[in-house]
C-alpha cells in the first residue's frame, strides 16, 4: 500500500506533462495562423483587386509630381481603402530613396476616428502635423471612419486641412460620404472605391486556393465572392470559414450548404416546372424550400434574378453580363432556348408585384404560393392572346 501513493503522484504529473504539451502545440499552431485577409492584404499598387481606376490614377499623380495633400477614399467596407493609403503612404516616401527595405511606419499615423472623435484628438494631430519627418520626405495621416468625427472636432481640422505643411498627407477615409461636410470635402481630391465584381474575387480566390493547396471547384467559388457583397475582406474571411468546415476541398454542396444559400438548382427545376404549367411539382419544391429553412421573399427574388439571367441569354452581345460559374452558364443557356421574351417579362413583372406587396401580406406563405400559380398560366394567357390576334385578323380580312 506504501507504494501506491507514490504510483498516483507519477501518474498525475504524467497527465499534467501531457495537457501542458498539448496546449503548447495547440498554442504554437493557432499563433501560427494568419487570416487570409491579412496573410494576403496587398503591399503594392499591382497587387490591389478590383480598384485599377484608383490605383493608375495614383501612379501617376506620384509619377508626374502632382500628388495632393488631401485624399478622401470613399466607398463600401472591405475594398481597399485603408489598403491603398498604407501602400500610398509607403511609396510616396521610398520614391526618392534607393533602399527598398526601409522602413517609414514612423512617417505614416492611423487614426480611428470611430474611437478618437473628439476635438482634442484633432487638436493632439495638428501638434504633431507641426514637426517635420526625420525619415523620408512625407509625413502621412490616415483618418479611417473620418465621418465619425463631431462637429467640433472638424472645425478643428479645417485650418489644418486648408493650409497643411508642405510634407504633409492626409488621407481620409469613410463609408458614409455624405455625412462629412462639404467644406471639409471641398479641400481634398475624393476618389470613389467600386464594389468589387465577382470575377475579380473569383481570381483572387482562385490565387490564394492554389499557393494554400486548397482543392475548390469554380463554382463553389463563385458562390463565396456573390455572397461577400463586393467586399473583398468579407469574401476572404468567407473563404477562410469554408476552408476549415471542408477540410481543404471546397465543394459546391458544401459551400450551399455552409454559406446558408439556396441551391440553384432550385430555380432551374422551378422554372422547368413553371414552364410546363406543373402547379403541383411548384408547390412541393416551394414547400421543400421552406422546410430547408428559407424565406418565402428570398425564393422570389432568387426567381427574379434567374428569369433575368435568363433574359440575358436570349442575346449573344448580353452574354457577357452572366456572372455565374461556367457549368451554371451552361444550364443558363439551355433553359433560355426553352423560353421566350413574353415569357421572362410577364414573370418579372409578376415577381416585382408580389415582392412589393409581400410585407403587407398576413398569409405569406399563401402570398408566395399565389405568385408562383400566376407564374404557371403565363404560358396560357400568353397563348390565349395569340389565339385572339389570330381572330380579329380572320375578321378583318374577312
Amino acid at each position: 500500500m506504501s507504494g501506491r501513493p507514490g504510483i498516483l503522484s507519477t501518474w498525475f504529473s504524467f497527465r499534467i506533462k501531457i495537457i501542458y504539451f498539448c496546449n503548447l502545440y495547440l498554442t504554437s499552431v493557432l499563433e501560427n495562423f494568419i487570416v487570409s485577409a491579412r496573410k494576403y492584404r496587398p503591399s503594392v499598387f499591382d497587387d490591389v483587386v478590383g480598384q485599377q481606376h484608383i490605383t493608375e490614377t495614383l501612379l501617376n499623380e506620384i509619377n508626374n509630381n502632382h500628388l495632393a495633400q488631401s485624399f478622401l477614399f470613399t466607398g463600401p467596407r472591405g475594398v481597399g481603402k485603408t489598403t491603398c493609403a498604407r501602400i500610398l503612404a509607403k511609396v510616396i516616401n521610398q520614391k526618392e530613396n534607393d533602399n527598398p527595405d526601409q522602413d517609414y511606419a514612423f512617417n505614416i499615423f492611423e487614426m480611428d476616428a470611430a474611437s478618437n472623435n473628439s476635438v482634442e484628438d484633432i487638436r493632439n494631430m495638428n501638434e504633431q502635423v507641426r514637426i517635420p519627418p526625420q525619415v523620408g520626405n512625407y509625413k502621412v495621416y490616415i483618418i479611417d471612419e473620418v465621418h465619425m468625427l463631431s462637429q467640433a472636432a472638424f472645425n478643428a481640422f479645417l485650418k489644418t486641412l486648408e493650409e497643411p505643411p508642405k510634407y504633409a498627407i492626409f488621407i481620409l477615409a469613410t463609408t458614409e460620404k455624405h455625412k462629412i461636410l462639404p467644406t471639409i470635402l471641398s479641400r481634398c481630391q475624393i476618389f470613389n472605391f467600386k464594389r468589387i465584381q465577382v470575377k475579380d474575387m473569383v481570381q483572387h480566390l482562385r490565387k490564394i486556393a492554389d499557393k494554400e493547396h486548397v482543392e475548390a471547384d469554380e463554382e463553389a467559388l463563385h458562390l463565396i465572392a456573390e455572397k461577400a457583397d463586393g467586399g473583398l475582406r468579407d469574401c476572404l474571411s468567407l473563404f477562410d470559414q469554408m476552408v476549415s468546415y471542408c477540410n481543404g476541398r471546397i465543394t459546391y454542396e458544401k459551400a450551399v450548404e455552409n454559406l446558408n444559400i439556396l441551391d440553384k438548382d432550385y430555380y432551374f427545376r422551378i422554372t422547368e416546372s413553371i414552364l410546363n404549367q406543373n402547379i403541383g411539382e411548384v408547390l412541393n419544391l416551394f414547400d421543400e424550400v421552406l422546410n430547408k429553412g428559407f424565406d418565402g421573399q428570398l425564393l422570389l427574388n432568387g426567381l427574379s434574378e434567374h428569369f433575368r439571367n435568363l433574359m440575358v441569354c436570349k442575346d449573344a452581345s448580353t452574354v457577357r453580363l452572366l456572372d455565374v460559374g461556367e457549368n451554371h452558364k451552361t444550364k443558363y443557356e439551355a433553359q433560355s432556348k426553352l423560353t421566350d421574351l413574353s415569357f421572362l417579362l410577364n414573370a418579372l413583372n409578376i415577381n416585382n408585384q408580389f415582392d412589393v406587396e409581400y410585407k403587407s401580406s398576413r398569409n405569406p406563405r399563401l402570398h408566395i404560393e399565389l405568385a408562383l400559380m400566376k407564374l404557371c398560366h403565363i404560358r396560357s394567357i400568353l397563348n390565349s392572346a395569340l389565339t385572339l390576334e389570330e381572330l380579329k385578323k380572320k375578321v378583318m380580312t374577312s
